[in-house]
């Protein structure tokens, strides 16, 4: 990938305790703050923020067909409504498991929402992975998971790309379009065997196939093909909680990353927003889901 000069600049005003979830839309970067228990709204051009707050933490967040934004957290997945702050409750399957919450999530080009838990005291193999289609129907996809974390679909909607972060891997899975049926599981890219030393948390997929992944713990972004699973190139970030990273701004072609604060470190910048111009790529808009 073409090396040219890049420009990494922290942007915003928020310092966030765990940023994560970006994703583009409406001419504006909208993030999470996990812990901070909110959803921002970042003018990358002016800085303005605009700050929901709310009373459980937030994994994700994803556009709806109606305007509103599905967000998936403590209590499960709902909608949210910006401009009356109306709160709908969709589901929540995990009720029984009180040290689980949904984590990252995503839609997939067929307007369905994607979305895995957390075992938030490490338990292995608590977690799982659901799949909410536009009646409302929440079907699990995956289990034995424990940090489900990032996920892409290819740009010919036939594979799919999951991360469980403490496995230090990226699955690839063929995707049916029409069933939603994920299968044919292998092992993309092993972290691990690569060199990386932190955990490949948040992803996002570029126009040509490529893979984004944020390395918690790591101050870092990577690029892999997701065919081949080469590591393609790798972008240092100033913070070492880089948690998420999406593509954004009219073109495009700016990468937006999220960070957290590490509690025993002190940086300038944890928990801000960076954005990486300079790349030779573009990303391409989030799917958005499709309400019946």
């Amino acid at each position: 990938m073409n090396q040219s000069p890049l420009s990494i600049q922290a942007i915003g005003k928020r310092h966030s305790l765990w940023g994560e979830g970006p994703i583009w839309w409406n001419d504006a970067l909208y993030y999470v703050d996990i812990e901070g228990k909110a959803i921002i709204r970042l003018n990358p051009d002016t800085e303005e923020e605009t700050i929901w707050e709310f009373p459980e933490r937030i994994g994700c967040i994803a556009p709806c067909n109606n305007g509103q934004l599905l967000y998936a957290g403590d209590n499960g997945i709902s909608i949210f409504d910006t401009q009356t702050k109306a709160i709908t409750p969709i589901r929540d399957p995990e009720s029984h498991l009180p040290d689980n919450r949904f984590n990252d999530g995503k839609c997939d080009p067929y307007g369905r929402f994607w979305g895995g838990t957390i075992s938030l005291k490490k338990i292995k193999g608590s977690a799982s992975l659901y799949c909410l289609d536009g009646d409302q129907i929440l079907e699990k996809k995956l289990e034995g998971l424990t940090n489900s974390n990032g996920l892409a679909w290819s740009k010919n909607k036939t594979r799919f790309f999951h991360i469980d972060t403490p496995s230090r891997s990226i699955q690839a899975y063929t995707y049916s379009g029409d069933t939603a049926e994920i299968s044919q599981a292998s092992t993309l890219i092993d972290t691990e065997a690569l060199g990386f030393d932190s955990s490949p948390d948040g992803m996002t997929i570029d126009s040509q196939d490529n893979l984004w992944v944020a390395f918690c713990h790591g101050g870092c972004v990577a690029c892999f093909d997701s065919k081949s699973g080469a590591l393609l190139q790798t972008i240092k970030i100033p913070a070492i909680e880089t948690t998420a990273c999406t593509f954004g701004g009219p073109e495009l072609n700016r990468l937006f990353v999220t960070t957290g604060i590490k509690k025993d470190t002190s940086e300038k910048h944890a928990g801000r927003i960076f954005v990486i111009d300079g790349l030779p790529i573009k990303g391409t808009p989030p799917n958005t889901y499709t309400l019946v």
